[in-house]
């Protein structure tokens, strides 16, 4: 077996049937292999890795250069993508032996961050990677939005196809990356396949000439659903400001159904709102999504409490050592003098990095097996890396 990197044009041909038997209706369609050939352009900056055997393509894994926000810093992220088996060679350890390869190459090129969306959890997590939240489902029949039509809200918004949106959609996702922690966007050469499928209405608020708000969406059908991607807004006026703009559409569909950030509380929108929530996670085909750091170098000068403690990472390919972590100047200090009597804990590289996207306690880490962390060790843990709700926009 050997692992090459593919070509761009070869893709037609051997990454993309794989990736379609793994994750679309089977067996595809006959002209489904043409339509692979106009996927190419948005496929430019991506790494495809293949496992081959006897000229046959036994499995391929594919890396998107990404930007994600971490606590405030805007970093490079490689998504993995596109990870598929062929039928007749899975459980031999070829996907084991790509994701090293491609993220050694990934972290080499300077991705300190990586994120995915897992065929099966566990699996990932020997590989470093720990769980974000899912996205949320909301869902609520227009009647019930009918308060805001008589609200006087500030700002304007601008109605049309989604291709003729694409630079202020694309814009406020840029804000959005550079505010909100967890969120990550593709790459440019990515992104404007949304602009060439024209395949969605486009919402935009704007209050003073600035976009502080996007949703894109569909309609199935009279009487049927409006459902909206992710609602972006920049602050409660501009969710106001889209929703009464649903509201108008009490006549026409049955339902509104919108993809939100965990951090959302759809329940206290409005009085009166009747709304169910969800966030579903299954095996296969609704996961949710996973990041790890693939370098220490995530870290330096994040913001950062008043702690002090020394870690030693096991375990891992990419993160290994004892490492003194000192938030006293409010800035996270790294340093690889780590002797002295300070707090001590043991994580593995799932552990860290469950603590930097700042989605388990390290009493949590310490209960799921990712370390080993005293209670002193914790104190110091939880003044380094406050709690945070990491929201990670890109469905990759």
């Amino acid at each position: 077996m050997t692992i090459r990197r593919l070509t761009n044009s070869e893709r037609p041909a051997t990454s993309f049937p794989l990736q379609a038997y793994a994750f679309e209706a089977s067996p595809m369609r006959a002209e489904r292999a043409e339509e692979f050939r106009s996927y190419l352009p948005y496929h430019e900056a991506t790494r495809t890795l293949v496992a081959e055997e006897g000229g046959e393509t036994l499995a391929t894994a594919s890396a998107i250069p990404m930007r994600q926000n971490l606590r405030g810093a805007v970093l490079p992220m490689a998504g993995v993508a596109g990870v598929a088996t062929h039928p007749l060679a899975r459980r031999r350890g070829h996907v084991r032996e790509l994701l090293r390869q491609l993220l050694d190459e990934m972290r080499d090129e300077g991705h300190p961050l990586t994120a995915l969306y897992p065929f099966r959890a566990s699996f990932y997590e020997r590989f470093g990677y720990v769980g974000l939240p899912r996205a949320r489902t909301a869902v609520f029949a227009p009647a019930d939005l009918a308060a805001l039509l008589r609200a006087d809200l500030p700002g304007e918004l601008a109605w049309g196809r989604s291709g003729a949106g694409y630079a202020d959609h694309r814009a406020f996702t840029e804000r959005c990356l550079a505010e909100r922690h967890g969120f990550a966007i593709f790459p440019e050469t990515r992104a404007v396949r949304q602009r060439d499928d024209d395949d969605r209405w486009q919402l935009t608020a704007r209050v003073d000439g600035e976009t502080v708000g996007v949703l894109t969406y569909r309609i199935d059908d009279h009487g049927g659903e409006l459902a909206g991607d992710d609602l972006l807004v920049a602050d409660p006026y501009a969710r106001a400001l889209i929703l009464q703009f649903l509201a108008r559409h009490v006549d026409q569909v049955e339902r509104i159904r919108l993809r939100i950030a965990a951090d959302e509380l759809p329940e206290l929108w409005l009085t009166d709102l009747a709304v169910h929530v969800e966030a579903r996670v299954a095996r296969p085909g609704s996961s949710a999504p996973m990041a790890r750091l693939l370098a220490l170098d995530a870290l330096a000068g994040l913001p950062a409490g008043p702690g002090r403690v020394r870690v030693e990472l096991t375990g891992d390919r990419w993160l290994a050592g004892t490492h003194l972590l000192d938030g006293a100047t409010g800035r996270l200090e790294l340093s690889g003098d780590a002797t002295g009597s300070v707090p001590a804990a043991t994580l593995t590289a799932a552990g860290l990095s469950a603590l930097a996207y700042g989605v388990l306690d390290p009493a949590e880490v310490d209960v799921r097996g990712l370390g080993r962390v005293p209670a002193d060790a914790a104190a110091e843990l939880r003044r380094l890396f406050p709690r945070r709700l990491p929201y990670l926009f890109a469905d990759f």
